[in-house]
């Protein structure tokens, strides 16, 4: 009887707890890697520098070999395993992986050459920085485009196993690239008479300074890509010296993945238009952003990308067969696991995180309340983005990359708009709850499009309903916990123990959710 449970677990549902629990883990390594960081550098303009520095990079891989090329590559892949073989399909992954080697190595020259203007220009990246600093961020920059050429491979690799239905050791590449980041944080960035002591260990200090996080981002990426090797050889991966642009699958990757990467761009355009706003702000207020947005991924993986990720797969295999009703059965189970988890759990952080975010990160009262308000502006849009992971790849798994690159550029038009608005009287504050409407707004749309393609609609039903009173009873918990005088002289256990009541309280309300998350 103990194990009749387990066999009711759908296959998503056993792969969302996978991804759910290894997510978990490489957060957790994340967020003591992000305290390390902020300890040593605090609010600086060198850490400013480095979280800047990333931005172009990032850019890169997300076009080419990340979020772009996953999009476009599974559904393909996984149409040609399943109706043609192992051997075709690895035949279509290898002539990919050496063209996004090809294009990823040749723009990062072409970066490398023309960074300079890429942060000095009043559109760039960090307009208003100082001269030095900019320094800083293009030699940063540069010795990034490194670990982008690793990830170009690591990242297609990653979307490969998927396709195959492996999952573990892409969840686990992650947790290694923190690793390595913490690495080049506690060993090769101090100085020597700052080393870092464990015990009785006294570990080495290369005195490196932020360049020591760069490099360590390195190390993590030839960690993420080592991980994964083993799983490509154990599904029989070969490789095949080709490009096979005229085969009819490598031009049906092409096709989807155009618009795609003009959507990952419009996406990643607006982290380079957060961290522009935010330049032109006091010293720190990139640094807090992307704190802040850290502190909302957290639970944004956990939940949205864990389903997303899990369900891009299945859903392809339906698309491919026209099974519309179990299409739109799957999507909408998904919209209501997505509204009773993540509203909850939003209201809950965003009224408890306060205390703890003073005493992890150290940056002193005034830089704690800004963290504190960027943060809950992020969390608003906790919702948005989690269903933005399951709109998206619907309409992926559907072929059909036009419609969120239409609803991408608005988007990013919006962004714009309502950034310049509110990032003067809001401060970075403003920023994050420019990110929080704008990314729920577009993410409501993609799915009224989707169910009226489907000719039925998506009906979460009472799940809103539960998902808002177990934000108000989990939220009004931490926030009156906190206000105990007893316990506001202790930050640590006013804030663990708002967040463990509030999300205790919550779960009843949202119990219906949490076992629909059981069959998904």
């Amino acid at each position: 009887m103990a194990d009749q449970p387990m066999k009711r677990l759908t296959h998503v549902t056993r792969i969302s707890i996978l991804l759910a629990a290894f997510f978990a883990l490489d957060k957790a390594v994340a967020f003591i890697r992000q305290v390390i960081i902020a300890r040593q550098f605090g609010l600086s303009r060198e850490l400013d520098a480095f979280n800047v520095a990333n931005n172009v990079p990032d850019l890169l891989y997300a076009l080419i070999s990340g979020g772009a090329l996953a999009m476009a590559l599974i559904p393909i892949f996984t149409s040609t395993l399943t109706t043609e073989g192992r051997r075709p399909a690895w035949d279509l992954f290898s002539r990919i992986l050496n063209l996004v080697f090809l294009v990823t190595a040749g723009i990062s020259i072409v970066v490398a050459v023309i960074a300079a203007p890429l942060v000095r220009s009043e559109l760039g990246v960090a307009p208003g920085f100082g001269n030095q600093q900019q320094d800083v961020v293009i030699e940063l920059m540069r010795l990034n485009l490194i670990a982008t050429l690793i990830f170009s491979i690591s990242g297609l690799v990653m979307s490969g196993l998927q396709a195959n239905q492996h999952f573990l050791f892409p969840a686990m590449a992650p947790i290694l690239y923190n690793v390595g980041q913490i690495f080049g944080a506690t060993v090769l960035a101090p100085e020597p008479s700052q080393a870092y002591t464990i015990s009785v260990l006294r570990l080495p200090a290369f005195g490196l300074g932020v360049h020591g996080l760069v490099y360590g981002v390195i190390i993590g990426a030839v960690l993420h890509l080592g991980i994964q090797v083993p799983a490509l050889l154990r599904h029989r991966f070969h490789w095949i010296p080709s490009l096979g642009l005229r085969t009819q699958p490598v031009r049906q990757v092409l096709r989807l993945l155009g618009p795609r990467i003009l959507t990952v761009f419009f996406i990643q355009l607006i982290f380079l238009i957060r961290d522009n706003l935010a330049s032109r702000l006091a010293a720190g207020a990139v640094t807090l952003l992307t704190y802040g947005w850290m502190l909302q991924q957290v639970p944004e993986t956990l939940i949205g990308t864990a389903i997303g990720t899990a369900l891009l797969p299945t859903l392809s295999g339906m698309a491919a067969l026209d099974q519309r009703a179990e299409f739109h059965a799957s999507i909408d189970r998904a919209i209501r696991v997505l509204a009773g988890l993540t509203i909850p759990v939003a209201a809950v952080l965003g009224a408890g995180l306060g205390p703890l975010l003073g005493v992890v990160f150290d940056f002193g009262p005034q830089g704690t309340q800004v963290l504190v308000w960027i943060t809950r502006g992020f969390m608003a849009g906790l919702l948005g983005h989690s269903l933005m992971e399951v709109a998206s790849r619907s309409f992926y798994a559907r072929k059909d990359a036009l419609t969120p690159l239409l609803t991408g550029g608005v988007n990013l038009l919006a962004y714009i708009g309502l950034g310049l608005l509110l990032y003067r009287p809001l401060g970075p504050a403003g920023i994050s709850l420019t990110d929080a409407i704008c990314f729920t707004l577009q993410a409501l749309v993609l799915l009224g499009i989707l169910a009226r393609r489907l000719q039925r609609p998506f009906q979460p039903g009472g799940a809103l309903l539960r998902a808002v009173l177990a934000a108000v009873t989990g939220g009004g918990a931490a926030l009156l916990i906190q206000s105990i005088p007893a316990l506001q002289a202790r930050p640590l256990i006013s804030g663990l123990a708002g967040l463990g009541v509030g999300m205790l309280l919550a779960v009843p309300f949202i119990w219906k959710e949490l076992r629909l998350l059981l069959r998904l």
